[in-house]
Order: structure tokens, then sequence, then C-alpha cells
């Protein structure tokens, strides 16, 4: 959840002069709609949630996707987007997306699209969308309640600065491929000289039915070898390779179910104990089974099932991360959803004295309004 805001010190007349010009571009867009090729869109979600239980040392345990104390309740926005679509001509289009919550917006989206480089592909230059799980979200149906596995968890990111290629490789689309090379800053500036590469294939094997394998390779600075007695240390690769599969099957106004698993590899990437050290590579995976079925035309009911172990590792056994939801989708308008939902985070037990004890779930009650408003 998105509980921590940033309140910005604004000059107060400039923020009144650029909502303004903000306006007059929006008015501007909107009063032409039908001659301009350029398009703004806009969606909000957020709701009331209700922290029904917490283990009290719930603050001490790591990878924790549920947070906060028991009984902290309110109102929030999780996110805000505001995105401007331009076609500057039959070859060029781009994309500028803004995100908030109720803090100061940030810039989610900025790139340029060559449509066509070369015959059925695409080249993207800017901040965008990354292969890791766009497929597995749009099977999903359901990021106003909750990310994706590879989202929540960490493991990849959503969005890079980078440039990308994407298109088919057979012409009728069956078998698509992305590749992106990117800073690994998500949007934030480069601060050094490593990249992550990513890339996917998706295949649609037949109508409806949609499979996708993923993979991207995160380098990073060595690390100094906390057993090395020499002067300097000697050094450890830390780079990181992660892979993914992911199927998806959907019936068009009746169901869609999903279910996607990853692996991640981290050279070196677990360094425990003491007298001596111990450097080994950490392993994390995760599965991840979800599904909606529509009820009526307005009401469709959901639920899913993730399974994450950040570390596979005997001697790291306590970090198991079972997630349940389950929820309903009301869509009072074909703009408009309330879809009350219930998060339950489960932990494996945590060692205590000579022995473990059990951790208590957090339970999150959330009534979520999703709109679209432009």
């Amino acid at each position: 959840m998105d509980n921590y805001f940033y309140y910005p010190k604004v000059n107060l007349m400039k923020t009144k002069i650029a909502g303004i010009c903000l306006i007059a571009l929006i008015s501007t867009a909107l009063w032409g709609q039908e001659k301009s090729p350029s398009k703004f869109s806009g969606f909000m979600f957020g709701d009331f949630f209700y922290n029904v239980t917490r283990d009290t040392s719930l603050g001490s345990l790591a990878n924790v996707s549920n947070g906060g104390v028991k009984d902290l309740n309110g109102f929030q926005f999780r996110r805000i987007y505001l995105t401007y679509d331009n076609e500057i001509s039959s070859t060029f289009s781009s994309r500028f997306r803004l995100e908030g919550t109720t803090g100061a917006p940030f810039i989610k989206d900025a790139y340029l699209k060559w449509s066509g480089i070369v015959s059925g592909s695409d080249l993207i230059f800017g901040i965008q969308p990354s292969p890791s799980f766009e497929v597995a979200e749009s099977y999903w149906g359901f990021r106003s309640v909750e990310k994706t596995i590879l989202d929540l968890r960490g493991i990849a990111p959503a969005r890079d600065f980078g440039v990308s290629m994407k298109g088919k490789i057979i012409a009728d689309g069956m078998v698509n491929y992305w590749i992106l090379v990117g800073n690994n800053s998500s949007i934030g500036a480069e601060t050094d000289k490593y990249k992550r590469v990513y890339a996917h294939i998706d295949l649609k094997p037949i109508d409806r039915f949609r499979v996708t394998v993923y993979a991207d390779y995160k380098m990073q600075a060595q690390i100094n070898d906390p057993a090395s007695t020499t002067s300097p240390k000697k050094t450890l690769g830390n780079n990181v390779l992660t892979s993914s599969l992911f199927l998806g099957y959907a019936e068009k106004g009746s169901y869609s179910v999903g279910a996607e698993g990853f692996v991640q590899l981290s050279d070196h990437g677990y360094i425990h104990g003491s007298a001596p050290v111990v450097v080994e590579d950490k392993t994390a995976l995760g599965v991840s089974l979800f599904g909606n079925y529509t009820l009526s035309a307005d009401l469709t009911i959901i639920g899913r099932y993730d399974y994450f172990d950040p570390n596979t590792t005997s001697a790291a056994n306590t970090d198991v991360r079972q997630l349940l939801i389950a929820g309903a989708s009301w869509n009072i308008d074909k703009n408009v959803s309330i879809i009350p939902n219930l998060e339950v985070e489960t932990y494996e037990k945590v060692q205590s004295g000579s022995g473990k004890r059990s951790v208590d779930p957090s339970i999150t009650g959330k009534i979520t309004l999703y709109y679209i408003f432009l």
C-alpha cells in the first residue's frame, strides 16, 4: 500500500499558473478532439481500508506486503494517472503520463515510438513499461485491487528508462517479442554504469490462450568477499538473473484465469554467519494463481493465491509468504467500479529462543473505488 506521502513546499503563484496552463492544455485538447490526433485520458483508484489483524512483531519481518498496525483505517488514493498520447505522424507517436497518490505527482511514462522501423516492429525510447508483467497484469485485470506478484514483491520493475524493440516474429501475431535495454533505475536518473536487459516471447497458440516466457539480466557492481584476507579484498560477482512463465486463458465477458511462476538467481546474494562468514548464491521463487468470473453484466468475482519464498536456502527458512485475495467487482457504470475485497497474508514461523513461534496473519479489508475520469 502507498502509505507514505510527500508534501513539498511550493510557490502558490507558480502552482496556480501551472494549474491554469494544465487546464488550458486539457481544454484545448478536448475541444479539438475530433480533429486532433492527440488524446488525454485518466483514471484513478483508491479505497477505504481497515487493518483487521496484525502480529505485534510484524515490523521486524522482511518481505511484508500487507503492513501497517492493527486497527489502522482510512481513505487513500493508491494511483492517479493522467496520460497524454499524441500521434505526431503516421510513423511517430508519443506518450506522457503523470502518476500520483496524495503527494506530489511524478513522471510515469515519457517515450517516443517509431512505428514500423522494420517490418512488423516498433522502436521505443524513453521512460516506458518493461516487458516484465504487462501480459499477466492484463489477465489478472484488477491492478486496482493489487499488483501482480513480480511487481508486488519487487522482482522486476514496472518501468525503466531505455530503448526497446517489440513486434511480431510471425506475421499473423501468433509469436511476438519484446526486448528492452534499460538503466535499471526505474523512473529515476542513472547512477552507475550497469544496465538491465529484458526480453520476453509472447505466444498465442490458440484463440484466447496466451503463453509468455520472460527473462531479465540485472548487472551490478561486484561486492567484496567477506572471507578474503588479501588487500584489497577479492571481489565476487553480484548479478541477478530472473525468469518467469505465464499462462493465461480468457473467455471475454465470462471468465479469465492465469498462472505465473518465477525464479530469481542472485550471484553471491546471501551472506550470513560469522567466523566464518558464509557467502552463497540466493534463489527466490514465487507462484501466483488467479481468476475472475462474471456473474452478470455488472458483477464479477475475483480470487487469487500467491506463494513467495525470497530465499530458498535452508539457513533462511523462515521467510515464506502466502497471500490470499478475494473480492467482487460491481460495475455501477461503464467507467466506475466498486470492489469490496479482502487480503490475507500469512507468514512462516520465526525463530524464538530455542524454538519457533507462529506469526499472526495480516488481514486487511478494503472497499476499492476505480473510475475513469477522462
